[in-house]
C-alpha cells in the first residue's frame, strides 16, 4: 500500500544546481518523486538527474513536455530514456501518431504521461486559441478527448487537473495513471496565482489522483519541511477515508 509520501511529487523549479540539491537533501524523507522541469534541465543539464539519484531514494519525473514533429520527439525521448527516470511527458497536440512514436520506442520502460490541458489554461485561453465551443464551455471535455487518445496510443497515464481526475479514472480505469498539478492546500491559496484550475491535496486524492504535484506551497514556505508535513497530513487524511 502506498504511503502518503509516495503520492507527493515536488517540482524542483529552481534555476541552479545548488538550489535543487538543497531541496533534494531537505525534503528527501517527505517526497516520493522529484520533478525536473524545463528551467532546471536547461540550466543544469542531465547531471542533475544523477545527483538526485545519488542523494535520494525518490523517483524522478523528467517533465520536459516534448512537443514537435514525431521524428524529433522520438529522438528526444530516446535520448531522455538513457537517464533511467520514472516518468516523462509528451504533449497530445500532435495526435496519436506522435504519442505512438514514443510509446513504440521505449527501451527503458519509462512511464509516459500525456499532457492534456495545462492547469494555467482557462476557457478564455481556449477561445483565443480557436477551440470549439464545447471545449471552451467545458475544459473537461477537452481533457477527456486527449486522455482517451493517450490511452489508445499506449501511454501509461496523463497529467490533468484535479477537476478532471475523477472522470479520467472512472472512464479509463484505475490502472491509468493520473498525475495532478495545480495543487494548493487551503492554507496556501493566494491571489494572482497563474494556476487557474486548482484543487486541494485531500480533494485530489479522494477523486482518484495517483500523484499530486505540490511546488510553491512548500518551496515558498518559511519552513519547507513543516509545509511538506502539512501536505502529507492532508494526504494521510484522504487515504484513511
Amino acid at each position: 500500500m502506498k504511503k502518503a509520501k509516495d503520492y507527493l511529487i515536488f517540482p524542483l523549479d529552481v534555476p541552479t544546481y545548488d538550489d535543487a540539491i538543497r531541496y533534494v537533501e531537505l525534503l528527501n524523507k517527505y517526497v516520493g518523486i522529484f520533478k525536473v522541469g524545463l528551467e532546471l534541465f536547461v540550466s543544469v543539464g542531465p547531471k542533475i538527474l544523477n545527483a538526485i539519484k545519488e542523494r535520494s531514494d525518490a523517483g524522478i519525473f523528467l517533465d520536459l513536455k516534448f512537443h514537435d514533429i514525431p521524428a524529433t520527439v522520438k529522438g528526444a525521448f530516446l535520448a531522455a530514456s538513457a537517464y533511467g527516470v520514472t516518468f516523462t511527458t509528451v504533449h497530445c497536440d500532435e495526435g496519436k501518431d506522435l504519442l505512438r512514436s514514443v510509446v513504440d520506442n521505449n527501451p527503458s520502460g519509462i512511464k509516459i504521461l500525456a499532457i492534456t490541458a495545462l492547469t494555467s489554461l482557462a476557457s478564455k485561453n481556449l477561445k483565443e486559441l480557436g477551440y470549439q465551443d464545447k471545449y471552451i464551455a467545458d475544459i473537461t471535455e477537452l481533457v477527456m478527448l486527449k486522455a482517451r487518445m493517450a490511452k489508445e496510443a499506449g501511454c501509461s497515464g496523463v497529467v490533468c487537473s484535479g477537476l478532471e481526475v475523477e472522470k479520467v479514472k472512472t472512464e479509463l480505469g484505475k490502472d491509468f495513471i493520473a498525475v495532478t498539478p495545480g495543487i494548493r492546500p487551503r492554507w496556501s491559496i493566494v491571489g494572482k496565482d497563474d494556476q487557474k484550475r486548482i484543487i486541494t491535496p485531500d480533494q485530489a486524492i479522494k477523486r482518484g489522483a495517483d500523484y499530486i504535484v505540490v511546488g510553491r506551497p512548500i518551496r515558498c514556505a518559511e519552513k519547507p519541511i513543516e509545509a511538506a508535513k502539512r501536505v502529507l497530513g492532508e494526504i494521510e487524511s484522504a487515504i484513511s477515508e
